[in-house]
């Protein structure tokens, strides 16, 4: 899997309400939460998006209440997926079980600039920083957690295992 785009950058301990607000939770409905995705910090976030592109963070991100609609909301938004320094534990399962990839950098990440054009091989576990000609590794997935992801999520995943 490969994935290309643009990246939005935001800070450490950026929490499951600041990415969906508690106030939406009455959906699953991912077209009505993205509506709706990180409007908390950035109140046009969403009109900023093209499809594809890729939120860069630092430490913690997706911290606070275990709530699946956060990475709902991203990728129903367009985001291809998320990197950053750390992440909370229970959105990074709440992220793969829907087939949102998380890229764990922990030095690199800070590299990552507002509006830098990144280019992801999930296989092969490479960023390609296009607009700093700059390469980072990070640890690959496992091949189950692959085939979740390539997927796009951990129920299609099953779905596909019992045909």
């Amino acid at each position: 899997m490969s994935l290309k785009g643009r990246s939005h950058k935001f800070g450490d301990d950026i929490n499951t309400d600041d990415i969906i607000a508690a106030r939406y939770l009455n959906t699953t409905d991912g077209n009505e939460l993205a509506k709706h995705c990180m409007e908390h910090i950035d109140k046009n976030f969403v009109k900023k998006i093209k499809c594809g592109d890729i939120i860069a963070a630092g430490r913690n991100f997706g911290c606070g209440s275990s709530r699946e609609h956060a990475p709902l909301a991203i990728k129903a938004s367009g985001i291809s997926c998320v990197i950053a320094q750390t992440f909370a534990r229970i959105f990074n399962r709440n992220s793969i079980n829907i087939g949102l990839p998380l890229i764990e950098l922990p030095e690199d990440a800070k590299r990552i600039r507002k509006g830098d054009l990144l280019k992801v091989d999930i296989k092969r576990g490479l960023v390609r920083n296009l607009t700093r000609k700059e390469t980072y590794r990070f640890e690959k997935y496992p091949p189950f957690m692959q085939k979740i992801i390539n997927s796009g999520g951990l129920m299609e995943y099953v779905k596909r295992k019992i045909r």
